[in-house]
């Protein structure tokens, strides 16, 4: 029997792109890849065009294809997730972009790591086709994640991987309300190999993640990996008090060996001195207020995604 790669795809309003994707896997599996049996799975988000409409009809027409119709927009990361536990093959890429900015031909790279033993195996995007503004931004945030998660998440590296099924099966055990997979998995250890390529421009169509999602993610990708913000309020917030009452020391010397020669302090200093703390105080309630509202969405549980159905899968 041949073994079964299964490819994960979220989409929203991806008309455009939506049959390129799908005949570029199939081409994949054509010629590469032809060894092995595959299925596609695609995540519609609640798409207002004619996504749902092309998937229903491709799913009539190639048993490969399998549907999850979300009820509404959970946006990629629970959606992958969902369907990446929904697989059943004996590995799995959790994301194939819709747009094909990560090259589907690199999947076969994947499986021969794969298939020398690897049981993660991840692209790593060494270069981007993008702005130079967006691409330094990229590379401060991976290695921000890198360096602060308790856990090696490596840079460059997003959800375009192979991962073997005992590491989905891993996956399962997780009750986390919103995945952020590549840590997750990273989490989850396993002999990991890289294989670098150019993360490409978007062809067609106009990415549906807005800058607001693009910081969501990003913040839940620092929190759901590491506690370093935490106790880097509580170092600031100590070295301050420490700084304060030095300073507090300082002019009370001051002030009984100079008594009344001096002037009062200037209004300026003591409104700089106001905004300065008060500014510190609010960023870091800011940080824990990220940290409270994560664990109160964990506390009140339920699905990372509704579903409003399924076709062509089994049960």
């Amino acid at each position: 029997m041949r073994k079964l790669i299964s490819i994960v795809t979220a989409v929203y309003n991806e008309e455009d792109n939506l049959s390129e994707c799908v005949e570029a896997v199939r081409r994949l599996f054509a010629g590469s890849l032809a060894a092995y049996d595959y299925e596609h799975v695609f995540a519609d988000n609640a798409s207002t065009d004619r996504t749902v409409a092309m998937l229903t009809a491709l799913a009539a027409t190639d048993p490969h294809i399998k549907v999850i119709l979300n009820a509404r927009n959970f946006g990629p990361g629970r959606s992958c997730f969902n369907a990446l536990l929904a697989t059943k093959g004996d590995a799995a890429v959790p994301l194939l972009a819709c747009d094909l900015q990560d090259p589907p031909e690199l999947i076969a790279e994947f499986v021969r790591l794969w298939e020398q033993g690897y049981e993660v195996v991840q692209g790593v995007r060494e270069e981007r086709d993008e702005g130079p503004v967006m691409v330094a931004i990229r590379r401060l945030y991976y290695r921000t994640v890198s360096s602060l998660s308790a856990v090696a998440v490596a840079p460059n590296v997003g959800e375009f991987q192979l991962i073997d099924r005992k590491v989905v099966e891993a996956l399962k055990r997780f009750d986390d309300t919103y995945p952020y997979i590549r840590g997750m998995i990273a989490r989850c250890g396993f002999k990991v190999a890289g294989v670098p390529y150019k993360y490409l421009a978007r062809a067609r169509g106009i990415s549906k993640n807005r800058l607001w999602g693009l910081v969501d993610q990003g913040l839940n990708g620092i929190i759901s990996t590491s506690n370093v913000p935490l106790r880097l309020a509580l170092a600031v917030g100590l070295g301050l008090s420490v700084l304060s009452i030095l300073y507090a020391l300082i002019q009370l010397v001051i002030g009984l060996i100079f008594f009344r020669e001096f002037q009062a302090p200037g209004v300026a200093q003591l409104t700089v001195a106001v905004f300065f703390f008060s500014g510190v105080q609010l960023f870091f309630i800011g940080i824990l207020g990220e940290y409270i509202g994560s664990i109160h969405a964990q506390v009140r549980g339920g699905p990372p995604v509704i579903e409003r159905g399924r076709i062509n899968f089994e049960d």
